[in-house]
């Protein structure tokens, strides 16, 4: 057996047995990767997000909103007991780029879906200090005066099919329609919308029906996240495997 110090005073050597046991970890990691069809486990639920879920989540990155909350939460104790569930590879699988992010000024945001009511969300875009007095947030108040565009919301849905994201043809050449009816409960539409993306929230978001909004968007956004995927159903499949 060669000693320790051999191999360390051996500078040849040395590399070589690195380059040796870099390589077969390397291929104990990688090599299973080409037998598999997919690294992502499918979750029943999960579906791409609607035009104006869409939208919001575009107008929440134009803004810089994922450089102070994140859209993670780890498999630690002190994560889920405050935020809910880890989070499962699957709710990004749609995310083109992903929020994972890897810092929080404020808190993480993957299950705040349904935690506030729309109200809550339209005062705290419009003045976080009034709702958190500590907060640093920047005002956004200006979402609710800015009337959203539809003309655009076809390309955007072409785009993320064209990485993966499966938008059916149907659905691209619907998405005006349903951008403004997701927005509009008593608009024409909404039946075939809640049949494309089903658990889509369908209300007037911003609190002014007259029109829809950037704000109605981002809300809209907000209270979807975290909420498709069902974990009382997901931790019962799991403890049967």
């Amino acid at each position: 057996m060669i000693k320790h110090a051999t191999i360390e005073k051996n500078a040849t050597l040395l590399l070589v047995l690195s380059l040796l046991v870099v390589s077969v970890g390397g291929l104990v990691e990688i090599a299973p990767l080409f037998y598999l069809e997919n690294t992502i486990e499918k979750v029943e639920g999960m579906r791409p997000y609607t035009p104006l879920e869409l939208k919001g989540r575009n107008i929440y990155i134009r803004e810089g909103c994922y450089t102070c909350h994140s859209q993670m939460v780890r498999p630690f104790r002190d994560e889920v007991e405050r935020y809910g569930h880890y989070s499962l590879a699957a709710e990004s699988m749609y995310d083109h780029p992903f929020q994972w992010g890897s810092k929080r000024t404020g808190p993480d945001l993957a299950r705040v879906g349904g935690r506030y009511s729309d109200e809550w969300h339209v005062e705290h875009l419009k003045n976080p200090q009034a709702i958190v007095p500590e907060s640093v947030m920047p005002r956004y108040a200006f979402l609710a005066r800015t009337e959203i565009r539809v003309d655009d919301i076809g390309d955007h849905l072409k785009a993320n099919s064209a990485v993966g994201v499966p938008y059916t043809e149907e659905m691209v050449a619907s998405a005006p329609v349903d951008l403004l009816a997701q927005a509009n409960p008593d608009a024409d539409g909404t039946e075939d919308l809640a049949k494309r993306y089903p658990k889509a929230q369908i209300r007037d978001f911003d609190g002014d029906p007259s029109r829809v909004t950037e704000m109605d968007a981002l809300v809209a956004y907000l209270q979807m996240l975290g909420t498709l995927v069902d974990f009382s159903s997901y931790k019962a499949e799991q403890n049967l495997r």
